[in-house]
């Protein structure tokens, strides 16, 4: 039989993906701009479509030897509001195929693989279209890149990234991944709409070289018809180019499942002390400096780790304070809703997964805003549906959702945008190093908002260290206060939480402390400027009239000169630059920023000489 392919291009014709039946199995390559990011690599799904008997042994069906049997095509154009984001408006803009396979090319298919290619990137999957029962057991999508392909590995959603090459990497590498081709140019693989699945990371191919391949976390079942999610490969000239295309994860998914109307991003603190006196203090230091939440983090209903903790009474734990009458709830959340900030309270996965229906209501008497899922279960089938539903359940009830620990996002913000942040970062709660945060947007923030806990004071470290965590760990921010000031911009979180391990006490209302107060936390556009991961990175953002820039510099041996082009100003107005750069010793406060205003316009440049670890904030307010 003659081999078929079928070829899709993305509408600015930047992309092509042909899929063909040549092989032993089916196979898919993707270029961009001309030039070939994924030589022919091979597609393949393993599962088993009736499940093992005693007299019908287990029948594992896959793609080895199935052609192509035919091809529809499909055409999107057309754009949407989202309720928050990094940009306004999210173009929706592909063309797609659905191409069905069979064993002999003629009969009918069981199986078929969606195809698009976006101006953003190209993405497929796979669609069950019979009525069967599914196990999917296992599946085998590989992605062959340029021989001297480096990638930034690191195994689990909260540790250190590192830069290796397509080889002998040390076990599995969390989504999405970041390689750097021989070219100089970059992609980004990754998966979209997890939403009743499994988690599916990547690991090398043990026989095909600069191979990588996925690596489910195990099973998944349900009934066709039936599709898995979608994986991504994304391209860019520069790594800044795949973050702001990174809209298109939420194309990947449906529409808001719930109403919208009451979700409001903001700014959040954390309330450190779990004391009604250290909570009052915090909501006057949070009405001061414009935080629109209170976290109330682990421990204000017993101890997070047993399961005889109720999560509908207050009881504090002991081991934080032997008190019992040390929080008084009820007064709290009068005066923050007097003061318009919302009381977000932490629940261990463990007590919501056993009082989930007991704690919404309860809740929403309270007068609660929101709920921080902590130590979550993620990567099963059975955790990840548990999750979503847990989330719409929250969001039906008018609940926020901050989801912490090893969940990282796959696009389901659009179908829940209660779902206002989560973790899956190494954030400054683990006092990261310079170099690490500039790897992080081009990896981690490419698919989705992250709340990385953004500290800004270094004051008690030893004694925070040790009760906290409760084992030693760094002891202190290794980056300068510009560089954190700066992070509020380069790091996108709808719910943006900063002063993670401060209390009002250890602040003297330094002057740079305006920069956290007038900082959004949602953004009509975003443009990378500049920047290498684990070099520098250069962000501006725009909201309304005003954009705001962060600078940031690595973990280097040297200061760095910036300059930063104000050519992405719209139209020839002026503005007021006021910014804020790390000092000379002279500057009379703990911190030593300077806070300065100049007059610039379009076409401006403003130079920097930028300290290792440093950074420079900048608030560009139009006239």
């Amino acid at each position: 039989m003659r081999a078929a392919e079928v070829s899709v291009n993305s509408p600015d014709g930047r992309y092509c993906v042909t899929i063909d039946d040549s092989g032993q199995y089916p196979r898919y390559s993707v270029s961009f701009d001309g030039h070939q990011v994924i030589a022919p690599s091979r597609l393949d799904i393993r599962w088993n479509g009736e499940g093992p008997t005693r007299r019908d042994p287990m029948r594992v069906d896959c793609l080895e030897g199935m052609k192509i049997s035919g091809s529809t095509t499909e055409s999107r154009d057309t754009a949407w509001t989202p309720v928050y984001g990094e940009r306004a408006s999210i173009p929706d803009r592909y063309n797609g195929a659905r191409i069905a396979l069979s064993a002999d090319g003629s009969k009918k298919a069981p199986i078929a693989i969606d195809v698009r290619a976006y101006d953003e990137g190209v993405v497929l999957r796979y669609a069950f279209t019979g009525g069967n029962y599914l196990r999917i057991l296992d599946e085998g999508t590989e992605f062959t890149l340029p021989e001297g392909s480096e990638a930034w590995f690191t195994p689990r959603a909260q540790t250190v990234y590192t830069r290796l090459p397509l080889a002998d990497w040390p076990g599995e590498c969390e989504r999405p991944l970041l390689v750097e081709l021989p070219s100089g140019a970059y992609a980004c693989l990754g998966e979209a709409g997890v939403v009743d699945y499994v988690r599916t990371k990547f690991a090398l191919s043990p026989s095909k070289p600069n191979t990588v391949t996925t690596a489910m976390y195990g099973e998944a079942e349900d009934i066709a018809p039936y599709s898995t999610p979608w994986r991504l490969v994304m391209c860019g000239n520069s790594a800044g180019e795949i973050l702001e295309n990174n809209h298109i994860y939420y194309n990947l998914n449906a529409p808001a499942a719930i109403d919208t109307s009451w979700i409001r991003p903001g700014k959040m603190m954390r309330e450190t002390t779990l004391t009604t006196e250290g909570a009052l203090s915090c909501i006057d230091f949070a009405k001061r400096h414009g935080i629109s939440y209170m976290l109330f983090d682990t421990g204000w209903y017993g101890p997070e780790s047993s399961k005889e903790s109720d999560a509908t009474r207050v009881s504090v734990d002991p081991k934080r304070n032997p008190d019992p009458n040390c929080l008084d709830l009820k007064k709290v959340v009068a005066k923050a809703d007097s003061a318009g900030i919302g009381v977000v309270l932490y629940v261990n996965q463990r007590a919501l997964q056993q009082q989930l229906d007991s704690i919404i209501p309860t809740f929403k008497r309270w007068g609660i805003a929101g709920i921080k899922f902590g130590f979550v279960r993620v990567g099963s089938q059975t955790w990840t549906r548990w999750m979503h539903d847990a989330v719409r359940k929250c969001g039906e009830a008018g609940l926020l959702v901050d989801i912490h620990d090893e969940y990282r996002p796959t696009g389901v913000s659009r179908t829940y945008p209660n779902l206002l942040t989560q973790e899956g970062i190494r954030g400054n709660e683990e006092f990261p190093d310079a170099t690490q945060n500039a790897i992080l947007l081009f990896t981690r923030y490419v698919c989705g908002p992250a709340d990385y806990t953004i500290c800004y004071y270094r004051q008690d470290w030893d004694r925070l260290a040790t009760e906290e965590h409760g084992k030693a760990r760094a002891k202190s921010i290794q980056n300068t206060p510009a560089h954190q000031l700066a992070l509020a911009v380069v790091y996108y979180s709808p719910m943006q939480v900063i002063y993670w391990y401060d209390k009002p006490s250890d602040s003297r209302e330094e002057p740079e402390l305006k920069f956290f107060d007038d900082v959004p936390t949602v953004w009509d556009s975003t443009r990378v400027l500049e920047g290498r991961p684990g070099e520098y990175v250069t962000v501006a953002r725009q909201k309304g009239d005003d954009w705001f820039v962060g600078s940031i510099n690595g973990a280097t041996d040297a200061p760095r000169q910036a300059e930063i082009a104000l050519d992405f100003i719209d139209g020839d107005g002026r503005y007021v630059a006021e910014i804020y750069e790390d000092g000379s010793p002279k500057v009379p406060t703990r911190t030593k920023v300077t806070v300065k205003e100049k007059k610039v316009k379009k076409g401006d440049t403003l130079k920097f000489k930028m300290r290792p670890s440093g950074g420079v904030a900048i608030r560009l307010r139009k006239l």
